[in-house]
């Protein structure tokens, strides 16, 4: 089939997107176009066209109109069988792609109507409002569309019924990226957090955590919020952080090899509780002891697996003790590693995942 997979805010090449279900689709024997609004350029990579509209320019609402509407332009120039849209805010463009005969696959990355509570732009007052009409557009949506692609059971079970096709297609890590047979003992005494950097996912208290765990910590990710670094940087414990910037997949794995614990203490917003955070699988693949937020869900992943302690992530000091427990007792931080690392090669790997989607794709060609 001829694919087109759609974002006008998500970088060219994100994990998900582009290196999971952009080259799986390529890889299966499908013709599969990425348009992207970067100002970078087309390309060629993984089997896969890059095709650009051209940067983003203005605030969120010159993205929300002016970018959408050059991403549905250029979509529907391509005249694809299928267009897979991966932004919210491209749900409009989906609507009049599906008008135009083109069949839609809507890509759920995160609970929306969850996640609305949480966006400290938007007046905490007006959030509940804003959430249920958000739901209210989004159900209306979908029910046009052809397939929904969920990060989580979760998502997916909330379009059950709504849609002709719902299939979960879980965030699991490629194994081959991840998996490494550096020896416990060849590890530095760090913990590292990889990833989107902003409050809510939790970076005040593990900062914070630094000096009474006696740790130092491996932080890669983009700061998403303006003002936030200054502000850690002021904190006591920034002197014990290495701010190792935006890394490509070679340096995640990289840390990913140096780190005995990773770190996934994100706050308990109604959109992360029920999540399924990469980082959490990319930590068990690689063989790190995890400290992960107690939350339900995750719960059962790291007290299945052996695999980490759980945290209340607003509390420096509970962060403090999980990491002092683990760096004091390297026997038992080493057997975690290795019974998360078992887990993700039995129950969480991308292989798995593809397979599905490759099959949701069998079932649109019919």
């Amino acid at each position: 089939m001829k694919i087109a997979h759609l974002s006008s805010a998500h970088p060219r090449h994100d994990i998900r997107i582009f290196i999971k279900e952009c080259q799986s689709l390529a890889a299966a024997g499908h013709d599969v176009t990425l348009v992207v609004a970067d100002g970078q350029g087309d390309e060629t990579r993984g089997g896969v066209n890059i095709v650009d509209v051209g940067p983003k320019s203005g605030g969120r609402f010159s993205r929300m109109t002016g970018t959408v509407r050059r991403v549905k332009d250029r979509a529907l120039s391509l005249k694809p069988d299928v267009a897979h849209f991966h932004d919210p805010e491209l749900i409009p463009a989906a609507l009049a792609l599906k008008k135009a005969g083109i069949k839609v696959v809507y890509d759920v990355h995160e609970d929306l109507p969850r996640q609305v509570l949480a966006k400290p732009w938007i007046p905490a007052l007006a959030r509940p409002l804003v959430s249920r009409a958000v739901e209210v557009m989004e159900r209306y949506a979908v029910r046009r569309f052809d397939a929904v692609v969920a990060a989580t059971p979760l998502i997916r079970d909330r379009f059950k019924g709504l849609v002709p096709i719902a299939v979960d297609v879980c965030n699991y890590p490629i194994l081959e990226e991840l998996l490494n047979d550096t020896c416990w003992e060849d590890r530095q005494d760090v913990a590292c957090y990889l990833g989107g950097i902003t409050r809510i996912r939790g970076i005040s208290p593990i900062v914070a955590a630094l000096p009474e765990a006696g740790v130092r910590l491996k932080l890669a990710g983009p700061w998403s919020e303006g003002g936030l670094r200054d502000e850690m940087v002021k904190q006591q414990g920034w002197q014990l952080v290495d701010d190792l910037g935006v890394l490509d997949r070679a340096g995640v794995a990289a840390v990913l090899r140096e780190a005995k614990v990773g770190l996934v203490t994100l706050f308990p917003t109604p959109n992360y509780v029920e999540a399924l955070p990469i980082k959490l699988f990319e930590y068990m693949a690689a063989g790190l002891a995890v400290v992960a937020s107690d939350f339900p869900v995750w719960r059962g992943i790291v007290d299945d697996a052996g695999c980490g302690l759980l945290v209340d992530p607003e509390d420096p000091a509970a962060i403090a003790l999980a990491l002092k427990q683990l760096f004091a007792d390297p026997e038992r931080a080493r057997a975690m590693g290795a019974a998360g690392r078992e887990a993700v090669q039995k129950k969480y790997s991308w292989a798995a995942e593809s397979e599905k989607l490759v099959a949701l794709y069998e079932k649109l060609e019919n």
